[in-house]
């Protein structure tokens, strides 16, 4: 019993190809964000502070500018009477007097 033709054999039936027409789209206009330029020149201004005060602790902005700070702002340190340059120094003098006080900490010690 002859076979009728096989899968391979029919021709594929295709869609024709149609060119597809291509719309001009509306060319939006590109709305530049001045903020966070500036933004991003204040933070770079602030870590270069950070750094140039040699990288303080928070515990390191309690000692020398008060319980207030960590929070507040470099200008205002530097109002407040201690600038980024002379952090280092102020910290120092301020540790120095704490050598003669008692540690918060008692010594370990073995008991007999």
């Amino acid at each position: 019993m002859p076979r009728s033709k096989s899968k391979k054999d029919v021709p594929r039936k295709r869609k024709p190809v149609v060119p597809k027409t291509k719309t001009a789209k509306a060319v939006k206009a590109h709305v530049t964000k001045t903020s966070t330029k500036a933004a991003g020149k204040s933070r770079a201004e602030g870590i270069r502070l950070f750094t140039l005060a040699g990288r303080p602790s928070q515990q390191d902005f309690v000692k020398v500018y008060g319980p207030n700070g960590p929070k507040i702002t470099w200008a205002q340190r530097s109002e407040a009477g201690v600038p980024a340059e002379k952090f280092q120094a102020t910290l120092a003098a301020k540790h120095a007097g704490r050598k003669d006080a008692k540690p918060s900490i008692p010594a370990l010690t073995v008991k007999e």
